[in-house]
């Protein structure tokens, strides 16, 4: 379903499926990824710099699965280094939360997962968007991208989840996403 805006009716099932509480922020995107064919979550990305692809469950009735967070891992790595360490769950929650908000089963263009210092260092030497200690070094930040869906609309599912930092880059077509503190920048 093509749309401008994240369609009200999507936006009010998915507040219907969360509960209103003082409790983390965190409980915003999962209850986002709760559905009707029992409890579980999904990712779906590929990496256009490397060609591969992913798609798995990686988490089912309260418990992540090892050996798909390791899948996640390695998809994840910095692809110009080949180095490999944990990806936080918490941003694949982050990502997966808001394509469901999205109403999209498209995968993710991943433009950027985790980056190690040497990268990052090249990265911040080539623009002045790069943060020293950017969460990419940590394994909590993606940069991401839908073909079907706008950088506005991608930028407001994450923001709706409040379980991290979003970032829009509208001139460079993505939107960053992180398991940090909740806060937004970008134009």
């Amino acid at each position: 379903m093509t749309m401008d805006l994240i369609s009200r009716r999507g936006i009010l099932g998915v507040f219907a499926a969360t509960t209103v509480a003082a409790t983390p922020v965190m409980a915003n995107a999962f209850g986002f990824l709760r559905g009707n064919a029992g409890d579980m979550r999904r990712v779906k990305m590929y990496n256009g710099r490397t060609g591969e692809s992913i798609d798995t469950v990686y988490w089912v009735d309260g418990k992540y699965i090892r050996e798909a967070l390791n899948e996640i891992n390695v998809f994840m790595r910095d692809w110009r280094t080949g180095e490999v360490i944990g990806i936080d769950p918490r941003m694949v929650d982050v990502a997966a939360a808001s394509a469901r908000l999205l109403q999209t089963n498209e995968p993710y263009m991943m433009l950027s997962g985790y980056r190690s210092p040497r990268t990052n260092a090249m990265l911040r030497r080539q623009s002045g968007g790069v943060a020293q200690n950017s969460l990419h070094l940590t394994g909590k930040a993606a940069d991401l991208r839908l073909k079907s869906r706008s950088v506005g609309q991608m930028y407001q599912a994450a923001v709706a989840c409040r379980a991290g930092g979003v970032g829009r880059y509208s001139r460079s077509n993505f939107v960053h996403m992180d398991c940090g503190p909740v806060r937004t920048w970008g134009s």
